[in-house]
């Protein structure tokens, strides 16, 4: 899968191109869908899918104009792009920046520079919300009218009674319900980053913390959480902290600190992709660095003892 970012390196296939557009936040089952048929069309017509994110998503970018708290993020773009590759549905991303010029680009303008001529756009598909240009004026009926370019556009994917949306997977991530949301996603919530360096004060209480870098988002998750992580040391197992760390840091920035079990080397600088696969509790400030140790204590061990069951119909060892 290529990757090309910004207006000017958009990618290049003057043959004409199978396209979807959207946020893909999170890459969920209703993506996952939209993406499989896209690969189904697209071959049957010979033809290279490309699909189009934006990078900020545009209702983070009218809450920050507008002065308001952006809405939480499910994945980063670095996950994000790992997680449509991993479809193996597409040929390239086009990730465009969402600034004011792009907000104020007409429906119209969308269609004929952005689609016809510059990603000779032969077959379209879209989710059955999909708005686009200016004042969200550009819909599905319009897109029809186009006679050179075929346009679909996909029904919800329902799972337990639920249109499977990039909200209700935020909702399900924000009340701790990790096995909902992996229904919704059709795989485990995931993160990814490089270790940087922090505190060092997991080291001081026997229970060392790899530090993720993220983006600066609002993520939806806080709380302990038992994590399987891959690394240059493969996949290891561990319980990780999402949140603000209130005992030890006063700042409103979310952490993601690791501690892999048994484990014993150097990860700075190392990428880890951490999935969240159970929440052991909620985030919450202690009296001191004892009361900390020894909760940690307690949440590792409630953690191996986790991991010993069977959460996923097959037996762990």
């Amino acid at each position: 899968m290529k990757i090309r970012l910004g207006q000017h390196n958009a990618p290049d296939f003057p043959q004409g191109a199978a396209v979807t557009i959207g946020n893909f936040d999170g890459v969920h089952l209703g993506h996952k869908h939209i993406l499989q048929k896209l690969k189904n069309e697209a071959d049957s017509r010979n033809l290279p899918v490309i699909v189009v994110i934006f990078e900020p998503q545009p209702k983070e970018f009218f809450s920050l104009k507008a002065g308001f708290t952006p809405p939480c993020r499910i994945s980063p773009l670095r996950t994000k792009l790992d997680l449509l590759s991993d479809t193996g549905c597409i040929d390239a991303v086009w990730v465009l920046r969402f600034n004011q010029e792009f907000a104020d680009m007409s429906a119209q303008d969308f269609i004929d520079k952005l689609l016809r001529q510059t990603l000779h756009t032969r077959y379209l598909l879209i989710g059955d919300d999909f708005r686009f240009g200016a004042g969200r004026e550009g819909c599905f009926d319009l897109l029809k009218q186009q006679s050179d370019i075929q346009t679909e556009r996909t029904p919800s994917v329902i799972v337990e009674d639920i249109r499977t949306s990039s909200t209700a997977v935020r909702e399900a991530l924000t009340d701790g319900n990790l096995a909902y949301a992996k229904k919704l996603l059709g795989h485990d919530y995931v993160l990814s980053g490089k270790v940087k360096h922090g505190k060092k004060l997991g080291r001081t209480i026997n229970a060392p913390t790899a530090n993720i870098q993220l983006p600066p988002h609002r993520y939806p998750l806080r709380g302990v959480f038992v994590v399987e992580a891959d690394g240059t040391f493969g996949t290891r197992r561990g319980v990780a902290s999402f949140g603000l760390n209130p005992t030890v840091s006063s700042n409103n920035s979310q952490k993601l600190e690791v501690h892999l079990f048994d484990f014993e080397g150097n990860l700075y600088g190392q990428r880890l992709k951490v999935r969240f696969l159970h929440k052991l509790r909620d985030e919450q400030k202690f009296s001191d660095i004892e009361a900390l140790k020894r909760q940690i204590e307690q949440d590792i061990e409630e953690a191996k003892q986790w991991q010993e069951t069977d959460y996923s119909g097959l037996k762990l060892q």
